[in-house]
């Protein structure tokens, strides 16, 4: 599982540039319709949202070249979780002793691993590829 897809730009964007360029661009029949805003309460920046699966969701932001973390102008695409993925977390981290539980949080974990790995995956390279022909096709490619 790579879980995250970074694509190396020409130009920098802001994440309304990259919006718009979406907006113009992509396909919402095909690769699904999205919508601009944060994944769960808690997030701190705005992304643009892409659907996965019902407990996964596939994020898009631009990151502009300067300093040290950001040598280069990119697109990332990362799966993260829906608000109801963020819930089934929180159980998960909760410590019980109670054999029941302990069972249900055993089963709900290796179930969400499996859909993060497998279905939530498979949409992000597929978004991820389909991103990156658009923004060949549009001249914003290394």
């Amino acid at each position: 599982m790579i879980g995250r897809q970074v694509i190396k730009t020409n130009q920098a964007f802001t994440l309304e540039e990259l919006e718009q360029f979406m907006k113009k661009h992509w396909d919402r029949e095909q690769y699904n319709d999205f919508v601009v805003g944060r994944p769960t309460p808690a997030s701190i920046e705005k992304y643009i949202l892409l659907p996965a699966t019902e407990r996964f969701m596939v994020i898009v932001y631009p990151r502009k070249a300067g300093g040290v973390f950001h040598r280069d102008n990119k697109v990332v695409l990362a799966v993260c979780d829906t608000p109801k993925g963020a819930e089934m977390e929180i159980f998960r981290s909760i410590h019980s002793h109670n054999v029941f539980f302990g069972a249900w949080k055993i089963d709900k974990t290796i179930s969400m691993e499996e859909e993060r790995k497998g279905p939530a995956e498979e949409a992000l390279q597929n978004y991820s590829s389909y991103m990156r022909k658009l923004l060949n096709a549009g001249g914003y490619m290394l």
